[in-house]
């Protein structure tokens, strides 16, 4: 934890674990990992070393809000605007599609 103690650290309210090592997306797809999650983790992992110290607020709806319209608008693209087709392959609702859709201006 550097040069500081532990309990300098607990005194200032900046007590923070170790940070793991990242490994590049090759790395952890030969690892078994996929080359999405690999990118997610690395993408997560320089999000964080940029608060600094600081506490993330709503994370996992940034995440999803980030994620979500570019997963739909390939899924779409390779159903050829196919909103059925995109559903089922998504494994969600045709109308819970379209509600997102909607939602992220994806359509009208």
């Amino acid at each position: 934890m550097g040069t500081r103690s532990r309990q300098d650290a607990e005194q200032t309210g900046c007590c923070q674990p170790e940070q793991p090592e990242v490994q590049s997306p090759q790395a952890m797809e030969s690892a078994g990992c996929g080359v999405i999650q690999a990118c997610v983790a690395q993408e997560m992992h320089r999000y964080l070393t940029t608060l600094r110290g600081h506490d993330g607020v709503d994370l996992y709806r940034m995440v999803i809000e980030q994620v979500e319209p570019a997963l739909f608008s390939a899924v779409l693209a390779y159903c050829n605007g196919n909103q059925t087709r995109a559903a089922q392959m998504l494994g969600i609702n045709r109308a819970t599609l379209r509600k997102k859709l909607i939602h992220y201006s994806l359509i009208r």
